[in-house]
């Protein structure tokens, strides 16, 4: 294994460290904790936004807290969850009175210890939170039936739920009405990966997965997990081809989601539906790199994607072509198409100042 770090052990810590060195006026951790980072730049009334799961995926999580998005986030080890504490500390600093909205990946662990920080929020500090799961990778379940949990992976379309709610929040909406930007996002969304190599967890020292110079497997995971099919590269074409077919007919789908009520004192079940794209509809999108992609090869994806869209009637109203949600060094890419309507879009083109994303004034 050849990394640039000092040692395993403290690949993260002095990762952190970095970050907080790079940008001394806007971040700050809590209580000494490097793993629970906030923006310095508090706004009393105003829904504060967090989000948080395990390292290796930066920009994810950490570059996206400052203005008009997250103003938090908790992140545990590679690929591990952060710790209820954690999030209830992070949840503790950015409550300014109105309220905070959880935005998380539909992963068990990030369930358990984020659900739970809510519960602590409420029960013992008189914090409301809500809570909005992200889980839009067409390729790791099949669209669930009416009544039954969403069981797709949240990968980089949550990127887009936190620009929404993070644009709704700045412009003073109340909580409610930030939770229902964020799940109309969670909606709209959805997501495709292929891989070409693992990628290497330094604690581990070897990669996660053996694949042939050859092949790629469609539909893998940000942590290394399997995806739907393994086969031998072909071509660029026929790769974002089968991507975006798969995206458009695996796009519709209905959903449960299990969620705490603070006024209630209970757990609540929550419906949610997606359409699939069609001739006419308006999307963002979004090719990704997941960590060691060169950005001449992302712009050849693009240029595929666009024509595809464009021979179905799907316009792009804006585009991203870079690195958002990583796996730490895996070579490969995803496609997210994020549908829109004019409100989503005014939300997106909201000013955001953060380390990883910044435009507007």
């Amino acid at each position: 294994m050849k990394k640039i770090i000092n040692a395993p052990e403290t690949f993260i810590p002095e990762m952190l460290e970095g970050i907080y060195a790079a940008h001394p006026d806007e971040l700050m951790c809590v209580e000494g904790d490097l793993h629970c980072l906030v923006s310095k730049r508090k706004h009393t009334g105003k829904v504060g936004i967090a989000t948080g799961g395990g390292s290796g995926h930066l920009p994810l999580f950490l570059g996206y807290v400052g203005e008009g998005m997250l103003d938090g986030c908790s992140i545990g080890d590679v690929f591990q969850s952060p710790s209820a504490e954690q999030m209830l500390a992070v949840t503790k600093e950015i409550d300014q009175g109105a309220g905070v909205l959880y935005i998380y990946g539909n992963y068990n662990g990030d369930i358990f210890n984020f659900d739970m920080a809510a519960e602590m929020a409420d029960m013992e500090e008189d914090i409301r939170v809500e809570s909005v799961v992200a889980g839009e990778d067409v390729a790791s379940a099949a669209p669930s039936a009416e009544g039954e949990p969403n069981r797709r992976r949240g990968v980089a379309g949550i990127f887009f739920v936190y620009k929404c709610a993070g644009a709704a929040a700045a412009a003073g909406l109340t909580l409610d009405e930030v939770k229902r930007v964020a799940l109309k996002a969670c909606a709209n969304v959805r997501t495709m990966g292929v891989a070409l190599t693992s990628c290497t967890v330094p604690r581990v020292g070897h990669p996660s997965f053996d694949i042939g110079e050859d092949e790629m497997e469609i539909g893998m995971g940000i942590h290394g997990e399997p995806g739907i099919d393994r086969r031998r590269f072909s071509s660029l074409d026929q790769t974002v081809d089968e991507m975006f077919d798969t995206l458009l007919e695996n796009g519709a789908y209905s959903r449960t989601l299990r969620q705490w009520d603070t006024v209630k004192g209970a757990w609540q079940e929550v419906q949610q539906s997606k359409t699939a794209l069609q001739n006419g509809d308006r999307v963002i999108a979004l090719v990704n790199n997941l960590g060691a992609t060169p950005l001449s090869e992302l712009y050849g994806v693009y240029n595929r994607l666009a024509q595809r869209c464009e021979a179905s009637g799907i316009i792009i109203e804006r585009n991203l072509i870079g690195s958002y949600c990583t796996s730490l060094d895996m070579a490969g890419f995803s496609i997210t198409l994020l549908k829109v309507d004019d409100e989503t879009l005014t939300l997106w083109d909201a000013p955001v100042h953060t380390p990883a994303l910044n435009w507007g004034n």
